[in-house]
């Protein structure tokens, strides 16, 4: 027999009470029959209308939006932006909570998920509860920093660029994006004609003049002309095979930090807040303390970002080992390495080449896993290498929280946290642990 189809809640509306906030750039709040609601453009401590954008009756949880605020929080301001809230631009979260009062959430959520999946208090985990902003972005309530050094546009049908909306496909029309670093803004990507274009992405480098915009053509389109308000170099991705190919300029954008400059190729990763290069690797060798002599693994490498400011701290008697999967951040990981001889490079999958390369020990590891963190298996293969300390850089507190709880298991225990506002608006928050071997008997 056919299961009868559920009622879809969409467009319901509910008076709530809002309760803490939860990851991901929402509050919980439950309706008077106890379902649910994570809803966006809230506070904490608020009373609000909050309109369903996506559930149906017996949803585990149903998502929506604060649509009418009837008791204000007083962290709430007027959203800066004009393309902010309810189905607006999705791309920040926060818009309409203080500066400060973003960094407090920040550091609620990770709390909660050290709590949660790793059964750690901040005390436990070395961590003052605070979240630090960036040099620079401490801006008064109703400004907003501008950060985001890489912007990924979306083009809609008729050739406008803008961003896309929550949870969506649909392109919000933009005229300015209030985060973009000013090496984007001027570039004048709004004001442009894409037809044909599924979406362009502007890259401002920090510590160069280097701007790139990589162009993702709709299926059977032609390039345009690309003719913007600064000299820019072009790629673009190949709708077959994912490629990116160079169509003018040079293919990478040089980026400054630690006192060296890095080639990052083919719109490759590299952080997006122009000061998050220099804080991490900071925050990173003063957490190891690297001495001469030591040898080190940097996974998850990118284009060599740590294992470079390794590489220039354990000096000509140590080694640094380094591992990426992408082909093309390995090609610029050896080019911008290539000074230091006592570094290796390897491509490949973590928990694939680390066992292939025979390393029964290491003095130090840096790990800056992807979104969905190490996991079980390749944190149990780090904790038995025996380092001294092991530096993990996280941008998803809740993977932190998972794979400090699979360390314990392997011995190992949380030091130091610190965390870091490098998205300021949005959810996003990153993190650096420091990790050392339980002392025995302990």
């Amino acid at each position: 027999m056919q299961a009868e189809e559920k009622k879809s809640l969409v467009g319901e509306e509910y008076e709530v009470e809002i309760g803490p906030v939860a990851h991901g750039g929402h509050c919980i709040a439950r309706t008077d029959a106890g379902q649910v609601l994570f809803v966006r453009h809230t506070l904490p401590g608020e009373r609000v209308v909050a309109r369903v954008t996506e559930g149906e009756e017996g949803a585990r949880f149903l998502r929506a939006d604060a649509v009418r605020i009837l008791e204000a929080s007083k962290d709430r301001v007027e959203a800066p932006c004009p393309f902010a809230g309810p189905g607006r631009c999705g791309g920040c979260d926060w818009q309409h909570a203080k500066p400060g009062a973003q960094r407090r959430l920040k550091a609620e959520v990770i709390a909660e998920q050290l709590r949660r999946l790793a059964g750690l208090t901040p005390e436990e985990a070395g961590w003052d509860g605070t979240v630090v902003p960036a040099e620079g972005d401490k801006v008064p309530a109703g400004q907003v920093p501008a950060w985001r050094t890489r912007v990924q546009y979306a083009v809609d049908g008729e050739g406008h660029a803008g961003l896309r909306k929550h949870r969506s496909h649909e392109v919000e029309r933009i005229d300015h994006c209030m985060i973009a670093a000013p090496g984007v803004s001027e570039l004048g990507i709004e004001q442009r004609d894409w037809t044909g274009m599924e979406s362009v992405e502007a890259i401002a480098a920090t510590g160069s003049q280097d701007r790139q915009v990589v162009l993702t053509p709709r299926p059977g389109a032609r390039l345009p002309l690309v003719e913007l308000d600064r000299p820019v170099s072009v790629l673009r991705v190949d709708e077959k095979s994912g490629g990116v190919h160079r169509v003018h300029g040079r293919p990478f954008v040089r980026e400054r930090a630690d006192g060296r400059t890095h080639r990052v190729g083919g719109g490759g990763f590299w952080q997006v807040h122009p000061k998050a290069a220099d804080t991490l690797v900071t925050a990173v060798m003063q957490g190891l303390l690297p001495r001469k002599g030591d040898t080190a693994l940097d996974l998850y490498c990118g284009v060599g970002l740590f294992a470079g400011a390794l590489a220039d701290r354990v000096g000509e008697q140590g080694a640094v080992l380094g591992i990426e999967s992408g082909k093309r951040a390995v090609e610029d990981a050896r080019h911008n390495l290539a000074d230091f001889p006592r570094v290796r490079v390897e491509q490949g999958k973590v928990e694939s080449v680390l066992p292939r390369t025979g390393i029964t020990e290491a003095d130090l590891i840096v790990l800056d896993p992807p979104r969905a963190g190490a996991g079980r298996q390749t944190v149990a293969h780090l904790s038995s290498l025996g380092a001294r300390r092991i530096a993990y850089v996280a941008c998803d507190p809740a993977a932190l929280a998972r794979d400090l709880g699979y360390f314990r298991d392997g011995g190992y225990r949380v030091r130091t946290l610190r965390a870091f506002d490098l998205f300021p608006m949005t959810h996003h928050v990153e993190c650096v642990a420091i990790l050392e071997p339980v002392a025995k008997g302990s």
